[in-house]
């Protein structure tokens, strides 16, 4: 409630009291508003019940809820016009508080030029304003009200000012640090994409590299059988290649036609393939020619 820029101010004189009920030095009953005995509560002869506040006395400060009515006669004449509870009095006063005897300790009762301050005014029963003495709603006591210090507002709006920075800090720093776990988040995200890609292009790497090492294994198997040296397939095995079969199957067509065709040479004679002939397409007389240009 402290924080509430204060709406209404004053000096008053205060005393104390602690209404439980127990008939302990002058108790009266149980607080008017309901709410137990308790530090904090404050009685008024006149200001609405659950009105909220504080105090200051030298230099001390207290919060308070109005929660009672009083004091009674010490208020007549304007004289005394906020009660406390006891155990804030001997707060304010560096006293301590009896609960056996319901006393402060030092014997001081009364606590002149009290500063109040009201930042909420209650829903109870009572009057706004000015306070006046108990069941004397006529008599206003108006000394008892004073501007608000400039000092008070001014300091107020300075805290007002800090709390709110401080909270649009929080939210600032809030929203960094979302920002970040979520670049956190997104980062790790990519590197797990990324080790994916890579683990996928590993094995498919693994897949390619056994194609290749037995297309490498039969193609060297074939430059073998050719004798091409270093795994290059040479020019005369190539020849070879081509040459081979064909002079094969023309030694076999030549072989079977040779005895009855017309160059042949006599039927009574036998002669080899490359024997002497007359024939101009035989293959002797290939040879006979070729014996002729040696001679």
């Amino acid at each position: 409630m402290s924080n509430d820029t204060p709406i209404q101010y004053g000096k008053v004189t205060a005393t104390y009291f602690w209404d439980d009920g127990s008939g302990i030095n002058g108790d009266t009953g149980a607080p008017a508003s309901g709410e137990p005995m308790q530090k904090g509560l404050f009685s008024s002869p006149s200001w609405p019940l659950g009105t909220e506040g504080y105090v200051v006395y030298e230099g001390q400060k207290a919060e308070f809820f109005i929660g009672d009515r009083g004091p009674g006669v010490p208020s007549h004449d304007c004289d005394v016009l906020l009660d406390m509870d006891g155990k804030t009095f001997a707060e304010l006063t560096g006293e301590s508080w009896n609960d056996q005897s319901y006393t402060v300790s030092g014997g001081n009762g009364h606590l002149y030029d009290v500063e109040y301050f009201i930042t909420e005014w209650g829903e109870g029963h009572g009057t706004e304003g000015a306070p006046h003495p108990f069941q004397q709603p006529g008599n206003t006591c108006d000394d008892a009200v004073s501007p608000i210090p400039e000092e008070v507002l001014q300091k107020k709006e300075d805290e007002e000012k800090a709390e709110k920075e401080k909270k649009e800090q929080e939210k600032a720093e809030q929203k960094a640090e979302e920002e970040k776990k979520e670049q956190e988040k997104k980062e790790q995200e990519e590197q797990e994409a990324k080790e994916a890609e890579e683990q996928a292009a590993a094995e498919q790497g693994d897949d390619d590299s056994g194609v290749t090492a037995e297309t490498a294994a039969n193609d060297l198997s074939g430059v073998q059988l050719t004798g091409a040296g270093d795994g290059v397939l040479g020019g005369t095995g190539l020849l070879a290649l081509a040459i081979i079969p064909a002079i094969l199957i023309a030694l076999f067509f030549a072989w079977t036609r040779r005895p009855s065709g017309a160059h042949a040479g006599s039927s009574g004679e036998s002669r080899g393939l490359a024997a002497e002939s007359n024939g101009r397409h035989s293959l002797g007389s290939l040879f006979d020619r070729l014996r002729g240009r040696q001679g």
